[in-house]
């Protein structure tokens, strides 16, 4: 079991995911169960990066469901071609068929618009990996109806029948915890939460996915990201703005960090006016001092 759980680890890390044990045990598990991994943690911290990952791993296509309030099941399931079956119905207008059977066309497969939860249905050739992505801004009515669809994967369509997977996708769905997902939905998955990274594995991250970093500047940018974080900010900065930040600096041709540098390049790390005042009194009244590397 360990030796597979460094296989996977070893996987994610050849696709460019800089990962650990826990990680690489749910991904193992969830893939071996067959079960929906839900995903939860702060902004920023790579839980998307998972499902994309997988998706590499496996050779296999990424269908992503963007959650928001107001989804509802048509949005994630299917609609009809409109201009398309309007288009054809005036085409058949002087057509001798009859009215039942020019409404039968319509309303078959050619006019079918495969939204991404009937998109990884009946996907043929292997099973995709489904990432619902930031599923707690569904509201609940759509939470209940994925869960329908999870429980057997099969849809009803009306006017064509009962559709059912021959290979269920592996699933993900991810969470910032902006409201509380139902019991129903927590137990039918299985479950990671993913922390902040410690200093030395955003270290990795920023030498893994900024080309040309100064290994000094790396770690200098990574433990000031980990005092950052300790100071109390309304939008406290993920992995996404290390990185972004990371990025900036190295356009910028630096090797290190200081006070000047850090001051005109916080834009990268600190995305609230109130979080940047914050910041400076902190850092007037010599309460912000991060570690030396």
């Amino acid at each position: 079991m360990r030796q597979e759980i460094r296989k996977i680890q070893e996987l994610m890390e050849a696709a460019e995911y800089v990962t650990d044990a826990p990680v690489a045990t749910s991904v193992h598990l969830a893939l071996s169960l067959r079960k929906p991994l839900l995903i939860e943690g702060h902004a920023g911290v790579g839980k998307t990066e998972i499902a994309k990952v997988m998706a590499r791993v496996l050779a296999t296509n990424l269908i992503r469901l963007q959650c928001y309030e107001g989804l509802d099941a048509s949005t994630m399931l299917y609609e009809w071609n409109y201009q398309k079956q309007l288009l054809h119905i005036k085409l058949a207008e002087a057509s001798p068929k009859p009215l039942t059977e020019k409404e039968h066309e319509i309303f078959s497969e050619p006019f079918l618009l495969r939204r991404p939860l009937l998109q990884a249905i009946t996907q043929m050739d292997q099973p995709p990996v489904l990432l619902v992505d930031e599923v707690d801004r569904s509201d609940e009515e759509a939470e209940s109806f994925m869960l329908e669809v999870f429980s057997d994967w099969q849809v009803t369509i009306p006017e064509i029948g009962t559709i059912k997977a021959t290979q269920p996708p592996h699933v993900i769905l991810t969470s910032n915890r902006t409201r509380e997902l139902s019991d129903a939905l927590r137990r039918r998955c299985l479950y990671l939460w993913i922390e902040y990274p410690p200093f030395d594995k955003e270290v990795r991250i920023v030498e893994r996915k900024v080309p040309g970093i100064d290994a000094r500047l790396a770690a200098e940018v990574a433990r000031f990201m980990e005092a950052l974080r300790h100071v109390r900010l309304s939008k406290v900065p993920g992995v996404a703005e290390t990185l972004d930040w990371a990025q900036a600096l190295v356009a910028l041709h630096a090797d290190h960090l200081d006070a000047e540098l850090v001051n005109e390049t916080l834009g990268c790390v600190l995305k609230d006016a109130d979080d940047i005042k914050r910041f400076r009194a902190e850092v007037a009244k010599g309460a912000f001092q991060p570690a030396k590397v």
